[in-house]
């Protein structure tokens, strides 16, 4: 039975990953970006995360504490809880503007700097935005994984939120390759193993988390989890969905994000 949750877990998380070929192929064969539709896509993204972080992981993450470590239990979850978000800052700190994967990027832009471009810049610009984008999906799948591990209703909720954030990454990786190669293949194939990071984080999480199995290691994980889960939020899919659109159609998102999170939880 554990084996088929495992199973479960990877599967998702595989899809989360690979939806940056759906980025690729929106670069492919669209001509402008839907912003409106997109912003409202990565608040409700932004609303789903931050939902399931404070009402499903944390709490959960204090509980398993409690019987593990007693009262001092609390103070690992809180130190887990800012240990994941410090770990996650200091990998987009790492990483140049230019080159980062959550800089806003529009299908449009990019063509006409594919356009105008020198293909030598290009080349690099896509390659670098394929490793940052492949260190950033890392902790992600580890992110994608444990949730379902845990639940996995919760966990399609936390894929699906992933893969609409791994759209527009997917976007940023192609196009630059397309325009530099003139390679539909060779572009969609540099997103697609970027996107490999993400099962690849599954499957590194799963080889640690499979053989600590107790309420200690789950209370500790599920709060580095959710500080993962939320610094993404409020630092990446939030300010891109207000640049991609209106404010308020962020906000509407990441409403009804959290609104569609609530009820699946409550008919669970």
């Amino acid at each position: 039975m554990f084996e088929t949750h495992i199973l479960i877990a990877f599967g998702l998380t595989l899809f989360a990953g690979l939806s940056t070929g759906i980025g690729s192929a929106l670069a492919f064969f669209t001509k402008r970006t839907n912003t409106k539709l997109l912003s409202l896509a990565l608040g409700f993204s932004a609303g789903v995360m931050l939902y399931v972080s404070f009402v499903e992981m944390m709490p959960i993450g204090f509980e398993k504490a409690q019987v593990a470590f007693g009262e001092i239990g609390s103070w690992y979850v809180v130190g887990s809880f800012f240990f994941g978000i410090l770990s996650v800052a200091i990998i987009d700190r790492l990483i140049p503007s230019f080159e980062n994967p959550h800089e806003v990027h529009k299908v449009e832009d990019l063509q006409q700097e594919g356009m105008c471009g020198e293909h030598r810049h290009l080349m690099r610009l896509g390659t670098f935005t394929a490793i940052a984008l492949a260190i950033h999906n890392f902790p992600e799948g580890l992110v994608t994984f444990v949730s379902s591990l845990n639940d996995v209703h919760v966990g399609i909720s936390i894929a699906l939120a992933v893969a609409i954030h791994n759209i527009p990454e997917g976007i940023a990786v192609s196009v630059p390759i397309y325009y530099a190669t003139k390679s539909r293949a060779k572009a969609f194939w540099y997103s697609f193993v970027s996107g490999l990071a993400e099962p690849l984080g599954a499957f590194l999480g799963c080889l640690f988390f499979c053989r600590v199995l107790h309420d200690g290691a789950y209370s500790i994980i599920f709060a580095s989890v959710a500080g993962i889960m939320i610094f993404i939020s409020l630092d990446e899919l939030l300010p891109a969905a207000r640049r991609y659109g209106e404010h308020h159609i962020a906000i509407y998102g990441l409403v009804l994000g959290m609104a569609v999170m609530a009820v699946s939880l409550l008919i669970i």
